[in-house]
């Protein structure tokens, strides 16, 4: 069953120029699902970083609340998805490192990689996001306000040190949009 479907959302800060041009969230048995389509062109500063050979992180995020009128809003499930791009210069080929917790230096953990002869065909497969999983059914309640929070950035703070002082308030490296859709109001059960 469509729960939600959203169009057109407008960056949530200035910067490079974000869209989310479709997002839907679909209950199922066994839990809630988030898809989602973006468009952006990546800021001359971070290709270039790519380029070089440095690697560039994003941050996908969805949050599931109960809204409630007495106290905070009470979140209900959480989900992240990591993804790495990086250049190889010697195959000359991308990498996407996709996983559900942090990708730092020391370690992949578990992470799924796969290899792109091109920057656009790893860019597009960062700007769709198919039927993940953001919440199980033991997670979601029935009858109240609930609504669902997804947000996707590029995370400045796992570039190197040196690339973090110089981005930082430079709006190439602020790249980020943001989507609150309403589940009760659409009607999901």
């Amino acid at each position: 069953m469509l729960c939600a479907l959203g169009l057109g959302a407008r960056p949530a800060r200035a910067g490079a120029s974000i869209e989310l041009a479709e997002l839907r969230v679909e209950r199922a048995e066994d839990g809630l699902y988030l898809s989602a389509r973006l468009r952006f062109e990546l800021p001359a500063a971070v290709e270039d970083a790519l380029d070089k050979g440095i690697a560039v992180h994003f941050v996908a995020d969805a949050e599931v609340v109960r809204e409630r009128w007495y106290w905070y809003d009470r979140q209900m499930a959480s989900a992240q998805r990591y993804m790495r791009v990086a250049y190889q210069p010697l195959t000359r080929r991308w990498r996407l490192n996709t996983s559900s917790e942090p990708i730092v230096s020391a370690g992949l953990g578990v992470a799924l990689t796969q290899h792109y002869d091109s920057l656009a065909e790893v860019m597009a497969a960062i700007q769709r996001i198919t039927r993940w999983r953001v919440a199980t059914a033991a997670e979601l309640e029935e009858g109240g306000r609930q609504s669902v929070r997804f947000r996707f950035r590029l995370d400045a703070s796992q570039l190197p040190r040196t690339f973090q002082i110089g981005a930082f308030g430079d709006s190439d490296w602020v790249l980020s949009v943001e989507r609150r859709v309403d589940l009760t109001q659409e009607g999901a059960r």
